[in-house]
């Protein structure tokens, strides 16, 4: 945790749930924010002049019949999610379930244009924002266990901990999430991801073990 720049990271929720952002520098949570709109977020991260905000919601749409690479590729790992519909169909649903991914793209509209989408193509500039995903950011920094649904708040914290970072004033699942996220950011910044997918579906950046390098 040797990074003294600021990072974000974003837990996306629904209506009702809202989003969380945590800000961390360093080791240390600077920010740590509920139920706050995209561009309520987005001046607290320039205020804080954060680096990289990771967040976790697909930064686009799957494009035709086939489903993202990212989603597949992590996969082929035995690392599920929710696969993402074209926007068309996620339109058209009648369940109320896309609300969340909704309101992730309402997030990269207001962050893109200040935090340029991560595009897996070598240097970055001086801010980015990419996504991530808790249940896989778990599984990538486990060393003896494997993550699992049912321990996520006890693991994550884990992860969190084991990392430096004090927990206490995360009091729900939805602000240790975004603390997960934002300490991605910091694998980001010094090189020690995975990125899964290709340019056509997004990429999904985790953490990499030691040794690891950016690309897959």
């Amino acid at each position: 945790m040797e990074s003294q720049r600021a990072v974000a990271g974003i837990d996306i929720g629904g209506e009702r749930k809202g989003h969380h952002l945590v800000i961390l520098r360093g080791s240390e949570i600077v920010c740590n924010l509920g139920k706050q709109t995209p561009e309520y977020m987005l001046e607290k991260c320039l205020q804080f002049e954060v680096a990289a905000v990771g967040i976790d919601a697909p930064c686009l749409w799957r494009a035709g019949e086939a489903g993202r690479q990212a989603e597949k590729e992590l996969a082929q790992r035995r690392i599920f999610s929710f696969a993402t519909p074209t926007r068309e169909l996620a339109v058209a649903s009648k369940s109320g379930f896309y609300g969340w991914m909704f309101n992730g793209e309402r997030v990269y509209q207001a962050f893109v244009p200040h935090f340029p989408l991560f595009n897996n193509e070598g240097e970055m500039g001086d801010r980015v924002c990419f996504e991530t995903f808790p249940h896989a950011i778990t599984s990538a920094l486990l060393r003896t266990e494997v993550a699992s649904a049912k321990q996520k708040r006890t693991q994550r914290r884990e992860i969190l901990e084991d990392a430096g970072i004090e927990t206490t004033s995360l009091k729900s699942i939805d602000e240790v999430d975004a603390a997960v996220c934002a300490l991605t950011a910091n694998f980001l910044l010094k090189g020690r991801v995975v990125a899964y997918g290709d340019e056509l579906g997004g990429f999904i950046v985790v953490p990499a073990p030691s040794g690891h390098s950016k690309n897959i």
